[in-house]
């Protein structure tokens, strides 16, 4: 595991060539991730909840929380992509999202099942694109960055896995698992 516990298992390294395997593994990895990340968190206590998994860092409710937006978030990019021409995606304030209180206070059943809905749909999508549905691009703003459907699709397995370490080497630390 990374020392750096912003990025606990580094930044995501996505391949220039990107191949079947990587995505039938990326998309696994989303398939799998509410039910993983339920397993992680079902036990543990509103104390727990809302103890930051780093100094200065998320609650661990937050970041559940953050995951149902983000993945919200991203499954509508790939729809804008595959329906309008090379669109620039509407980034938002995922920090100023976190603060809000559904966020800070909401129950984590409500995102947890909001990530299993989202997930389900998202794969079965996913499992459908062909070749040049995967090679389709939004702009993403911030730097006018082109990004393909199959390399969002490496970030976000990425992402997921990101914040389960963040919320594991948390319970790890504190021995609560």
């Amino acid at each position: 595991m990374n020392k750096d516990l912003r990025y606990p298992i580094g930044q995501p390294q996505i391949p220039s060539k990107i191949l079947a395997t990587h995505l039938t593994d990326w998309i696994s990895t989303l398939e799998l991730f509410p039910k993983k990340l339920e397993n992680l968190v079902k036990h543990l206590s509103d104390e727990q909840l809302d103890t930051p998994y780093r100094s200065g860092g998320w609650t661990i409710r937050q970041v559940i929380h953050h995951c149902a937006d983000s993945h919200h978030n991203s499954y509508t990019r790939f729809k804008w992509a595959l329906t309008e021409d090379k669109p620039v995606i509407k980034a938002y304030y995922e920090d100023r999202w976190a603060e809000l209180h559904d966020s800070t206070t909401g129950p984590i059943h409500l995102s947890l099942s909001s990530l299993y809905a989202l997930h389900a749909k998202w794969t079965y999508f996913l499992k459908g694109l062909n070749e040049t549905d995967l090679d389709t691009i939004f702009i993403h703003p911030d730097g006018n960055e082109k990004v393909s459907l199959k390399e969002n699709i490496g970030i976000y397995a990425w992402h997921c896995n990101h914040h389960y370490a963040h919320i594991e080497h948390l319970l790890l630390h504190k021995n609560w698992i």
